[in-house]
């Protein structure tokens, strides 16, 4: 009987499409991603359905490991429940090991019934990365061990605790969890096959790395996304709170956001080096053809785009991440660019390993697209942010519907002929059955997906409704949004 494949499942940390040289930026190196590139498939329409948390990356995480739509998680994804199973539980239960290196932001109870090993696990969003607090593996699962840390010693003595057995000073977190993938493999003598969930904290900023990658990039060689701008389009009542738009201060500068970028990039390299030494003890070990290997990332980041540094919100830079497969199965070589979640992940793995899917996941398995290009999952896209934006997408048009106390907006974008969702055409003639036909899909995909299930929806839902009725009495249709223009009493005079 044939041994199941291998699973290496990289999963980084605020890495946004179009960041892999081999799928079209000639300025970021990445020759390890784009080596698997070349060996597998490409979706480059893979989303994320966007976050009911400011912490974008835990309810992502939470679809990713639990296959279960956002708002089918338990508290915006803090914990996976027991009644739902994990991606690493079922490989468990299908006679694999599983191990866990990295992040893990679903909680405890979750990571332990996922996994019977590991090394250098972190439970939290983010830190400093060269003084990441980890984790070793508890046989016993229980992760009682905190030792105390002091935020900001410059401002303030005071303490706290986290959840660690120690900390490895000095060493990058990339580093630290690239040597301990390579020392899993290296030291790997079971005839089960094994699932690796290789967990990293970057490119999340702090945005610190190795001088040898810092040295890669000079700001005054990056271009400027054609989206650029030095304030916000709209303000939602985020852009001006959150802590990820005051890592740069308004108005955003150009050579500022370069330098935000420069370092992204030298973040993601030094993934991209550590990603080479996993593949290269893969193919040491003559493991790397047994081994279906799957790259992604849990969120985008905006970085200057639409005025914004952060990922609270459902524009492009923000909900498409990159995802590449290869591996037995995969098709080489394959560029698809048909519509897949990342939560849709877990149940393609699945069939690609011959395992049953789990009845709790609510993706849907693309596995069929390996061999059949003209297969489809998904003809639109859901999307959402808390309980301030909602939107939908289909192949060329994307409608996005801010509903708040303050702001009653909507924007169309034709993808096609703007990508980069600089046009808003609401309010132009000739678009209004357009939006319509997207509304109509918008209105289903809320039933479908149980958004009003949850107090996001609930208090989406409910502002919307409101907006309705005043409608009809005559206060008009939503406004479309002109660039730069909506932000109006804050930020112009931060420094």
């Amino acid at each position: 009987m044939k041994k199941h494949p291998n699973i290496l499942f990289i999963l980084t940390d605020d890495q946004r499409a179009g960041t892999i040289h081999a799928l079209g930026n000639d300025e970021i190196k990445t020759p390890n991603m784009d080596r698997l590139v070349e060996r597998g498939t490409a979706f480059t329409r893979a989303y994320i359905p966007g976050g009911t948390a400011s912490a974008v990356c835990m309810p992502s995480r939470a679809m990713l490991n639990s296959g279960k739509t956002l708002f089918h998680l338990e508290e915006s994804g803090k914990n996976i429940p027991a009644c739902d199973t994990t991606m690493g539980q079922c490989f468990l239960d299908n006679g694999y090991h599983a191990t866990a290196i990295g992040k893990w932001h679903n909680g405890v109870a979750s990571f332990s019934r996922s996994f019977d090993n590991g090394a250098d696990i972190f439970f939290g969003g983010m830190w400093d990365h060269w003084n990441v607090p980890v984790n070793d593996f508890h046989q016993d699962k229980v992760y009682d061990s905190q030792i105390h840390f002091v935020p900001n010693f410059s401002a303030s003595s005071e303490s706290v605790k986290v959840l660690a057995d120690r900390i490895n000073a000095g060493v990058h977190s990339t580093d630290l969890f690239s040597g301990a993938a390579v020392d899993y493999i290296e030291n790997y003598d079971s005839e089960q096959p094994f699932f690796m969930y290789l967990s990293y904290l970057a490119p999340h900023d702090p945005r610190t790395m190795p001088e040898e990658f810092r040295n890669m990039y000079d700001p005054a060689d990056i271009s400027l996304p054609p989206n650029f701008y030095e304030m916000p389009v709209v303000n939602c009542g985020w852009s001006n709170k959150g802590r990820d738009e005051n890592t740069e201060a308004y108005p955003r500068r150009p050579d500022a956001i370069k330098k935000h970028i420069a370092d992204y990039y030298a973040m993601i390299s030094h993934i991209d080096s550590g990603v080479g030494k996993v593949i290269e003890a893969l193919e040491k070990k003559g493991m790397l053809e047994d081994t279906i290997i799957v790259l992604t990332g849990d969120n985008g980041l905006a970085i200057g785009q639409h005025g914004l540094m952060g990922k609270q919100n459902i524009y492009d830079h923000s909900v498409h991440v990159p995802l590449v497969m290869c591996g037995p199965g995969i098709e080489k070589g394959q560029r698809n660019e048909n519509f897949v979640y990342l939560l849709d992940i877990f149940p393609t793995l699945c069939e690609l390993c011959g395992m049953e899917i789990p009845a709790s996941v609510d993706g849907k398995s693309f596995a069929p697209m390996f061999s059949d290009a003209g297969y489809k999952t998904r003809n639109e896209l859901y999307l959402a942010f808390q309980s301030r934006i909602r939107g939908v997408m289909d192949e060329r048009y994307k409608l996005i519907e801010y509903r708040t106390d303050d702001l009653k907006l909507t924007q169309l974008f034709d993808l096609k002929n703007d990508p980069w969702e600089k046009n808003n055409f609401y309010d132009i003639a000739g678009y209004e059955d357009i939006a319509a036909n997207l509304r109509e899909k918008l209105f289903a995909l809320r039933d479908e997906w149980e958004d009003e299930s949850t107090i996001f929806g609930q208090q989406y839902w409910k502002q919307w409704r409101q907006y309705e009725e005043a409608a009809v009495h005559g206060v008009g249709k939503p406004k479309g949004v002109n660039m730069a223009n909506q932000v109006k009493d804050w930020g112009t005079d931060k420094k």
